[in-house]
């Protein structure tokens, strides 16, 4: 099996069950708050994926020792060092999770400005603004973040964000768990993940209220006690997978999954003609020969999820009709048509809007996926289309998905 390419025979419904993994965008904040824990703390349904292992290894140069095994990672001991060092952060953009517990453990970070998915234009400034608010000084210079923090602990106070942010809501949630006071976040994010995040440390004794509203209040304590905590299922590998059940016509059991985190996604999903069963934890997904168009605009929780918004446009691919997806999250995340249309996929972009006009059926070609959920959605299309697909640099898919290849191997897709 090769790591950088993967050559699919299309054009054959899949069937089967697929156990959702941990969620990858709740992870990596939970690895992050290790560095507030004064003795030990573990993580279970952990994900093994490449941005795991980077944020692990990020954890352990500040001086955190871990165990990671059978998806459950160990943590021990207090944050050493306060470099962040750029060969890891320079990889991957959630790296900046780690600068509000460091500042906590130890009232000085230094972080080279962080990389990731080049999915358009993602300043950290509300992140900065908000560590500003409880009492950091922060100063930019040469690609480095340098912050301190002069009392010696974050002190609680009102941040009003502007625009909706997950990573900036996560790093004033982080920094205000130990705060001296009480903060109130506005206009905070209401995505599952974050209400993983502040599960796990009101679990460990944090006093966090609002999780899942636009107002979070926050009353600081002095220390964290250990706990063993389990990451919620993946939502976004649960939405790929419903695609793919859908683009093959084929039938998928999505097991270990919250539907509840995915309505609105489920409910557009419907209308376009798949069948879904929702139970419990386990949704099922029956594809059908008539796909209806559908338009969908991306929007934060609890809208449709800008990472499904790829693998939905291929679904559209071959839709009956005019389909219009407008994404209103990232301006630069169409990166994927111009490889859909190598698939002989109709689509035109006017601004943020993708106008999808319905083809029967897609043609394998080479293509190549440029993020995380643009690869999926290549996969996806790949997996539906008429004949041999390559699907060229899987290493943003290995970032986001786990167990990827094997999975869909074990629903009977057709790939080396």
């Amino acid at each position: 099996m090769s790591n950088d390419r993967l050559i699919i025979q299309g054009g054959k419904p899949l069937f089967g069950d697929v156990k959702i993994s941990g969620a990858k965008n709740s992870v990596l904040p939970l690895i992050s708050i290790s560095l507030l824990f004064d003795k030990s703390f573990t993580l279970k349904n952990v994900p093994d994926l490449a941005d795991t292992r980077l944020m692990i290894k990020l954890i352990n140069a500040l001086g955190i020792m871990t165990k990671f095994y059978d998806g459950t990672i160990d943590f021990h001991g207090e944050p050493q060092n306060i470099e962040a060092p750029k060969e890891l952060v320079s990889k991957m953009r959630a790296s900046i999770l780690v600068l509000a517990p460091l500042l906590s453990k130890r009232h000085n970070a230094l972080i080279p400005m962080p990389g990731g998915c080049e999915i358009g234009e993602r300043p950290i400034n509300y992140h900065i603004d908000a560590l500003k608010q409880l009492g950091a000084e922060t100063f930019l210079k040469n690609g480095f973040l340098r912050a301190t923090l002069p009392q010696g602990r974050f002190t609680g106070n009102e941040i009003k964000f502007p625009k909706v942010s997950v990573g900036a809501t996560e790093c004033a949630i982080m920094a205000a768990a130990l705060a001296i006071g009480k903060t109130k976040i506005y206009n905070a994010a209401k995505e599952p993940e974050i209400v993983d995040l502040g599960n796990c440390l009101n679990l460990a004794g944090a006093n966090i209220k609002g999780l899942g509203t636009s107002i979070i209040e926050i009353e600081g304590v002095s220390n964290l006690n250990p706990v063993t905590y389990s990451v919620i299922p993946d939502r976004i590998e649960a939405g790929s997978f419903a695609i793919i059940a859908g683009i093959t016509k084929g039938e998928i059991n999505l097991l270990n999954s919250n539907p509840k985190d995915l309505k609105v996604f489920f409910e557009k999903l419907k209308k376009t003609n798949v069948n879904v069963e929702i139970y419990n934890n386990t949704v099922k997904v029956k594809g059908i020969s008539e796909i209806n168009a559908v338009n969908i605009h991306t929007e934060p929780h609890p809208g449709f999820p800008t990472d499904l918004q790829a693998q939905f446009m291929s679904l559209m691919c071959i839709a009956n009709g005019k389909s219009i997806i407008e994404e209103k999250i990232f301006e630069n995340r169409f990166m994927h048509v111009p490889e859909l249309s190598k698939m002989k996929a109709s689509i035109k972009i006017d601004g943020n809007k993708a106008i999808v006009n319905g083809l029967n059926q897609l043609k394998g070609a080479s293509v190549k996926a440029t993020d995380l959920r643009a690869s999926m959605s290549l996969i996806a299309a790949s997996l539906s289309a008429n004949g041999e697909s390559i699907v060229n640099d899987l290493s943003h898919l290995k970032r986001g998905y786990e167990n990827f290849e094997e999975k869909l191997f074990n629903i009977g897709a057709n790939i080396r």
